[in-house]
């Protein structure tokens, strides 16, 4: 055991330990405590920091979006009571369409049916049905819903939530009915200031009774769309809006969120097979009602489970009249230049809606909401008097030269240098068809296609002059058609060449492929057709060669075609056919007025020289039949100078012909409406005798038009250069067969727009092998001069050895 002494020593060993023990966990414990106290300390001071910072970035951001507020309102006008009501009751200023001389063709008739009721003719069961689906809150708010607003913002901003709206019914009216063209963040500022005022001046029943009159409610069962609760209720159920039931009400109730998807009609007026989408949103709508206490359990479930699909009306046909061709087509093209107003606004440009169909869809429905309601007055172009004569002749006459088989025609009468539309023929009968074949319908243009697209820009380029030579040797198409013989509508064999002038004239195929084939060489056709804005695929202009006679995949409408035509009479100059001349407000200011600007397409030498080809295809080619009808029917149109062209598309498919004067185009088209459908062949001649009696209806309307007096010249820049009508180069002697020959033929005149003929050459066309060109040679029986006695090394062997190497390397390429 230990002693005393060592066990003192123990125990004040162990009291020391002791002590320094407690001494260190004193010491821990205040360390540990200190590190409490300033991480506290510092979590403490960044909470506030950071609530600071928040309580600041907020005042800033709130001041920042007050700011930004006002200035999105800044120059919104605001309505006084009058003025909204006008506008959310759709109080419309009734617009019309007007003929050139100011007679009215028609008012505006807006494309919702539509009929306003009083708040007493409409079920509770609709309202209630509405308030519990769009705006639960609606008997409360004072038109804005705060939370769901910012709910929106922050949505609209972060991309998280959906696309919840925010919007009441307030909101949606003054949407619906005031709002027009702003863009997103403008317009919602606009909209909440306006549905603060709407409740300010209007009680809830006024409102909830203006949205139910004004909304759209899809389609009826004729396929029309409707509006207003009333229609929806008269062409869906059959009733009467104070008379519909729950699941009626329900149904009606849940259609201005998506109208067309959920109407049970198609645009026929058709039931769809499908209407699972307008029960299913009803079914939603009932759920609301019961949710917001204004059904019970009960009558829930009892109209949830009712056959609604027993109540829809039956599908009925449409026996409103109609305007008929001139109304629908103008009051297009009103819309249509309206629309910049609203998407230049919007800060956007022409190309920004060219290939965006939901873009200009949505313009073109703001431009034409705007045209309905705000008192306008579109005044078109056409002539009362040509245009019911027009119409007049193809209903007395269509049946006598194209029968009742179905076959269409239309025509268009155009001023040359202005390009306004004077009068059209759109169809024979619009309750019939009421496909616009003036203006929409796309065919093949046949040999019409031959001056614009080959022989004007091959004089224009300088390649050719009116009385140069082309092959019109038959031969199979190259390319895609290769299988295809290139003939003539003739349909026989053709050897040897012919000039230009007699090509045109006579509408000879061939020529125009081997010219068309030579012009892509040194010019882009494509370029004249982009200037006069026709409408065809790159495919089309350097693809096949058929495209030189007409064979398109697309084709152009007969406007564009009467407009390319009229482009020449214009000595080259091309103005863009229009029909809309102004449009005034109510209040006569105007909105719209068109400019004339003119496009500088063909030199005014190459119009004129086309001119004086296309007056032979009338007096002694294929045209001759529109000429000889005018003198049967002692028309004084006989004495006009008219130049122009025949068409015809493969198979018989269509037929044309486009006649100008100095003054005015006109053309006419027969074909069937939906199909390329052969005809008789003796069509193409009935064409033109119905073409000469529709001239001459509009001729007796307004003489004047026609400028019967007025002749084309040849312009003063026009070379006049003597050639050989066997070559249509110079005269005087050419190398064949590496002898001298004396060019045959007679000395006549060849018209150039630059550049002039070159002396003839062994292959002096376009075209053809050199068996072909040897053998046109050796028929001219002119026998040739001994050669010329030179040395081997002289420069005229030099080229004769030239010449002949270069036939033989041609004639192995062909062969080939």
């Amino acid at each position: 055991m230990f002693n005393r002494n060592t066990k003192n020593k123990i125990q004040q060993s162990l009291g020391t330990a002791k002590d320094a023990f407690a001494k260190s966990d004193q010491t821990a414990k205040d360390k540990l405590l200190f590190a409490f106290n300033v991480t506290f300390d510092v979590l403490k001071s960044l909470i506030y920091f950071i609530v600071v910072v928040f309580l600041f970035l907020g005042a800033l951001g709130g001041g920042i979006g007050i700011g930004y507020f006002a200035y999105l309102v800044s120059d919104t006008p605001v309505p006084d009571k009058q003025e909204l009501q006008n506008k959310i009751n759709d109080v419309e200023q009734l617009s019309t369409i007007t003929y050139a001389g100011g007679e009215k063709i028609a008012d505006i008739r807006s494309d919702l049916i539509r009929t306003n009721v009083a708040s007493d003719q409409i079920s509770p069961l609709v309202k209630k049905a509405l308030i519990s689906t769009e705006d639960e809150y609606f008997d409360v708010h004072k038109g804005i819903v705060p939370k769901a607003v910012i709910r929106a913002l922050v949505s609209d901003a972060t991309g998280l939530g959906g696309s919840s709206g925010g919007s009441t019914i307030t909101q949606q009216l003054v949407k619906q009915q005031v709002l027009t063209s702003e863009t997103s963040y403008k317009r919602k500022a606009n909209e909440i200031v306006l549905a603060m005022r709407v409740e300010k001046f209007f009680s809830k029943d006024e409102i909830i009774t203006s949205y139910l009159n004004v909304s759209p409610f899809g389609r009826n069962n004729k396929g029309q769309n409707i509006a207003g609760v009333q229609e929806a209720a008269k062409g869906i159920f059959n009733t009467t809006a104070d008379k519909l039931n729950l699941p009626q009400a329900a149904f009606i109730a849940g259609l201005p969120q998506s109208p067309i998807s959920y109407s049970p009609y198609l645009n026929t007026g058709e039931l769809r097979e499908d209407q699972s989408l307008g029960l299913e949103r009803k079914d939603q709508v009932l759920y609301n009602m019961y949710k917001e206490g204004y059904i019970t359990k009960q009558e829930y479930d009892d109209a949830k489970n009712y056959d609604l699909t027993q109540d829809f009306k039956p599908s009925e046909d449409v026996t409103d009249n109609v305007n008929g061709y001139l109304y629908d087509y103008t009051y297009d093209q009103a819309i249509k230049i309206l629309m910049p107003i609203y998407y230049e606004a919007d800060g956007l440009k022409t190309e920004d809606l060219t290939n965006n169909d939901k873009l200009s869809s949505k313009y073109y429905d703001i431009a034409a909401r705007e045209l309905r309601r705000d008192g306008y007055t579109v005044q078109t172009t056409i002539d009362k008097t040509v245009y019911e004569a027009m119409q007049n002749a193809t209903a007395n006459y269509a049946g006598m030269f194209i029968g009742d088989y179905g076959i269409e025609t239309s025509s268009v009468l155009l001023d040359n240098q202005t390009g306004r539309i004077i009068s059209f023929i759109a169809g024979r009968d619009f309750n019939q068809n009421k496909n616009n074949h003036a203006f929409t319908t796309r065919r093949s243009p046949g040999s019409t296609i031959k001056p614009i697209l080959a022989y004007a820009p091959a004089i224009d380029a300088g390649l050719i002059g009116s009385e140069s030579k082309l092959s019109n040797f038959s031969r199979k198409y190259k390319g895609d058609d290769s299988d295809k013989d290139l003939m003539n509508y003739s349909r026989q064999p053709s050897t040897g060449f012919e000039s230009a002038r007699q090509a045109l004239k006579m509408s000879d195929n061939v020529p125009a492929v081997e010219l068309y084939l030579e012009l892509l060489k040194v010019a882009d056709p494509k370029e004249y057709y982009d200037k006069m804005n026709m409408t065809m695929t790159d495919s089309d202009f350097y693809g096949v060669e058929s495209i030189a006679v007409g064979g398109t995949t697309k084709g152009p409408t007969n406007l564009e075609q009467t407009n390319a035509f009229a482009t020449l009479a214009n000595k080259g100059s091309y103005s863009q056919g229009y029909s809309i001349e102004k449009i005034t407000d109510n209040n006569g200011n105007i909105i719209y007025q068109h400019e004339v600007k003119p496009v500088s397409v063909f030199s005014p030498a190459t119009a004129s020289i086309m001119n004086d080809m296309m007056r032979d295809v009338i007096t002694s080619g294929t045209g001759t039949m529109s000429k000889n009808t005018l003198a049967s029917m002692g028309s004084g149109l006989t004495n006009a100078d008219w130049v122009g062209k025949t068409g015809t598309s493969e198979n018989n498919g269509d037929y044309w012909f486009i006649a100008s004067t100095p003054k005015v185009s006109l053309s006419n088209w027969i074909g069937y409406s939906d199909a390329v459908i052969p005809m008789d062949a003796a069509y193409g001649q009935n064409n033109m005798q119905l073409w000469a009696y529709i001239a001459n209806a509009a001729y007796e309307a307004n003489p004047a038009l026609f400028g019967i007096t007025e002749r084309f010249t040849l312009d003063p820049s026009v070379i006049h250069a003597e050639v050989s009508d066997f070559s249509g180069q110079k005269l005087g002697t050419a190398m064949v067969e590496g002898s001298t020959w004396t060019v045959p033929g007679k000395k006549i005149e060849s018209l150039w727009a630059k550049t002039g003929p070159s002396a003839t050459q062994f292959r002096f066309g376009m075209g053809a092998t050199d068996a072909q060109y040897l053998k046109t040679w050796n028929d001219s029986y002119v026998k040739p001069k001994a050669p010329a006695k030179t040395t081997p090394s002289s420069s005229t062997n030099r080229t004769n050895s030239n010449v002949t190497n270069n036939v033989t390397e041609k004639k192995d390429d062909e062969d080939d």
